[in-house]
């Protein structure tokens, strides 16, 4: 125990030094990689090696290739930090070293992702009785949900898609928007649609799909169907018309999906949950807690109207289990795509429980004013525009031309300043900024402008 004791508090000077360095740190320079492999690599050694060791050398060798993604001021791909609470939990959480897949391996696991799950549907404004799965990410939340819409819509039909699979089943067909997540996509494949099954609908210049031309489609055939759209477009940040579309979906006896991967968290303040009008009319729900709530990687839930449904397409059984019955404990494994996990809900039960309701909405609140100055100002600069209405914590923006577009965003990206990604919008260079870490300050705000101001004023 004295060596485990030694290896871990060395583990928490190492953390403590790292996320105490991160304002000061570049938040992404590029990388030597064959540095890196030198560094990290080399023979499988002989023997063991002390566990204090391995974890210094470790943490020197990976230092180069560690990216400031919990700083302040990494602005890509709607990542969030880590609460303080979440982080601690999530340390709790790998010395507890629970399998989360049933009650009985793991009862406070269990209990504490119904606490949890339980707090975001009523955070959301989701009807009572949802169904709810923790799984890795966005990404499986909409496999999860798309499953149990696929079982959902074709027992309409009279077709057991779990005992007899797809092949000879009635054809269902997607509808979805043009500027849908690519996860959407990959949903479909791993569930043997294949992306062919998509009625792809246009969007507006905002990429929200266009209502009008989603009734039109869903007019063109009958059969089982399954509508998709988004809670936050994940370059302008805009919501799709939630309240028409469920009309339409109601209409014509679709499945209704909502990626809400960040854009589901503006339920949490009064001020940005009109943007969400007509949510709770559809039959699933997928988001991320690693992203807006500032947990640990990895950690999505997936929410379902129809707990029958989602659970006949995740549960599973075996005669070695020890599961619970029915109206019993909740068994994990019933409602996720895994079978052995980890228990992500101590990271999001901590991460909830320390900000509260009010804790929540202000954190949504302050990085979309920061998202908002973030436009003002960039608008401001030599032949930059500004490309969206910024509703939400997403700014898109760009230069006059697609050269300079790009080469003033690997300046900013070099410069160490800041990080933020570069995209495509109606066929042009772009670049987007994500606002949605709790730790993102003013002061951070201000760095990363100065930050495009050098990099415009040099050309």
């Amino acid at each position: 125990m004295s060596e485990l004791r030694e290896v871990l508090a060395l583990t928490s000077s190492l953390a403590g030094e790292f996320l105490e360095s991160l304002e000061e740190r570049p938040v992404l320079l590029d990388v030597d990689v064959e540095a890196l492999r030198k560094a990290l690599g080399g023979s499988l050694p002989d023997g063991p090696t002390a566990p204090s060791e391995v974890v210094a050398e470790l943490a020197r060798a990976a230092d180069p290739g560690i990216a400031g993604t919990p700083s302040g001021r990494w602005f890509g791909f709607v990542v969030g930090g880590s609460l303080p609470a979440a982080l601690a939990a999530d340390w709790l959480t790998s010395a507890w070293d629970q399998n989360a897949g049933l009650f009985r391996l793991a009862p406070a696991a269990s209990v504490v992702e119904e606490v949890a799950g339980e707090w975001m549907r009523d955070l959301f404004g989701l009807p009572p009785g949802v169904s709810f799965g923790f799984v890795t990410g966005c990404q499986m939340a909409h496999a999860t949900c798309l499953a149990a819409a696929r079982n959902h819509v074709l027992a309409a039909y009279d077709w057991d898609v779990e005992r007899e699979g797809l092949f000879g089943a009635p054809s269902v067909r997607v509808v979805a928007g043009a500027q849908r997540h690519v996860t959407i996509d990959r949903a479909l494949r791993l569930l043997g649609f294949g992306t062919a099954a998509m009625d792809i609908v246009p969007a507006d210049d905002q990429g929200r799909i266009v209502p009008s031309a989603l009734r039109s489609t869903l007019d063109a055939s009958d059969g089982p169907t399954i509508v998709c759209v988004q809670a936050g477009e994940v370059n302008t940040g805009a919501f799709d018309a939630l309240d028409e579309v469920a009309e339409a979906a109601e209409q014509h006896g679709a499945w209704l999906h909502v990626d809400g991967a960040f854009g589901l968290w503006a339920a949490a303040t009064p001020a940005l949950r009109p943007l969400l009008a007509g949510v709770e009319r559809a039959d699933s729900w997928a988001t991320d807690a690693h992203k807006w709530l500032n947990v640990p990687y990895d950690s999505g839930i997936a929410f379902c109207r129809h707990p029958h449904s989602h659970r006949a397409a995740m549960g599973t059984s075996a005669s070695y289990l020890v599961q619970s019955a029915e109206d019993g404990p909740r068994d994990q494994l019933d409602w996720n795509p895994e079978f052995s996990r980890r228990a992500r809900g101590f990271a999001v039960y901590a991460a909830l429980r320390s900000l509260g309701r009010r804790g929540i909405a202000e954190l949504v609140e302050r990085n979309c004013a920061q998202a908002r100055r973030f436009g003002e100002e960039l608008a401001r600069l030599p032949g930059c525009q500004v490309l969206n209405h910024v509703v939400l914590n997403q700014v898109l923006f760009r230069f006059r031309t697609d050269a300079e577009t790009d080469a003033v965003l690997a300046a900013v990206q070099a410069s160490g300043e800041a990080w933020m990604s570069g995209t495509s919008w109606q066929g042009r260079r772009a670049v987007r900024i994500s606002v949605s870490n709790w730790s993102t300050s003013d002061l951070d705000v201000e760095r990363t402008l100065h930050a495009f101001t050098a990099a415009t004023s040099d050309r």
